[in-house]
């Protein structure tokens, strides 16, 4: 996988965008990342996918902030379209929520070819992707992420769903969106806490894959929360683009992108998803996954230590007093039992040997696991 410089623009200024192809074949799709892709949406998909009739899926906050210059820039690309918008946060994630989305979309007489449309983060990307992913049995869709998080990790590599009563993500689909436009303009309305949340999954690229990539986070410290912010997004995308075309639907290595998610998922799923943010779930399980890391004797406390001290730097959390609530051994085990990774009932956790260096375990002990959790603070029930 390699970054596309784009083409010139007309009056032969570079273009300040990045583009990172994911070259799944019969089904290869662009990420763009840059400044000002919004107000070219229309043009673009237009262009991609040669369709008159789009479907907007959004929520009340982003539509308030970007709904009406995405359906501007539809409008004068001769693309009719019609919306579905619904409140922020995870709540949305229900099937009763996808139940009405998919007949909004039947009834507004879209095509099978005409595309699904997702204006918003990783909540309204999950939604409107699988709903186009089942809808007259799958129609195309463009992410348009609009938050951090969304822009280097949920709006790539076609991972859909909604939440259960028995865990996050636990019922969805694989479909890859057809176009990514990432405008790093959108990220100037997001509120600082949901910055900090989707860099999270910055340093977990990093951490997974490419130690070179975390030394430079290290090194900007808190400034890398803005600073090359594009370029920062590009090379995330970019490694994640390589383990997406290498395993596209989770049967391996893709699994290493769920490192610090296990402890993560347990985290929000104990707190029925309120008051914690995904990205703060996953910087307490990615500190988590390497303290524990250590605890087995594969990662030396240096690296372990490193991460702590970087996510912290950025504001994010690292252990588990930051759970909004009171957590046990017990509950945080058996909430992560739902992970999708377990096999024949054995949690596989995603282990590191170091910065850089990862692998999906096989299985541990459950006496060190609980052992370990003592240390970390939580009482066994």
């Amino acid at each position: 996988m390699t970054l596309v410089e784009p083409p010139l623009a007309p009056e032969d200024a570079p273009r300040t965008e990045r583009i990172v192809r994911v070259p799944l074949e019969g089904r290869a799709y662009d990420v763009m990342i840059g400044e000002g892709l919004l107000p070219e949406a229309g043009q673009r998909i237009r262009q991609t996918l040669g369709r008159t009739h789009a479907f907007i899926v959004t929520d009340e906050t982003v539509d308030a902030a970007h709904g009406d210059t995405l359906r501007s820039v539809l409008s004068d690309a001769g693309i009719k379209h019609d919306s579905f918008v619904v409140t922020p946060g995870e709540g949305s994630k229900r099937m009763e929520v996808l139940a009405g989305l998919v007949d909004a979309i039947l009834g507004a007489g879209l095509e099978r070819g005409d595309p699904v449309v997702a204006l918003g983060g990783g909540v309204v990307g999950d939604l409107a992707g699988f709903a186009a992913g089942i809808a007259r049995r799958g129609m195309p869709f463009v992410q348009i992420p609009t938050s951090l998080l969304a822009q280097v990790d949920s709006a790539v590599g076609g991972k859909t769903g909604v939440n259960s009563i028995h865990g996050k993500n636990l019922i969805g689909v694989f479909h890859q969106p057809s176009l990514v436009l990432a405008d790093t303009a959108t990220l100037a309305t997001l509120p600082n806490r949901e910055r900090r949340a989707g860099y999270a999954e910055i340093a977990k690229i990093a951490v997974i894959r490419d130690r070179a990539f975390f030394d430079r986070l290290e090194r900007k410290g808190a400034a890398a929360l803005h600073e090359d912010l594009a370029d920062t997004i590009a090379t995330a995308v970019n490694h994640k683009a390589e383990v997406v075309v290498g395993d596209e639907r989770e049967s391996g290595d893709r699994a290493l992108l769920n490192l610090g998610h296990t402890f993560g998922h347990g985290i929000e799923r104990c707190a029925q998803y309120r008051g914690i943010v995904h990205g703060e779930a996953v910087a307490i399980g990615l500190a988590v996954a390497m303290r524990f890391s250590v605890k087995l004797g594969l990662a030396p406390p240096s690296d372990a230590d490193r991460v702590e001290a970087h996510l912290q730097k950025v504001g994010l959390p690292t252990d588990f007093s930051a759970s909004p609530v009171a957590l046990t051994a017990s509950a945080l085990t058996d909430a992560m039992q739902q992970d999708k990774k377990v096999k024949d009932g054995i949690i596989r956790f995603i282990l590191a040997r170091g910065i850089g260096d990862t692998f999906v375990s096989k299985g541990v002990d459950p006496s060190v696991l609980a052992q370990f959790l003592g240390e970390e603070g939580l009482p066994p029930s």
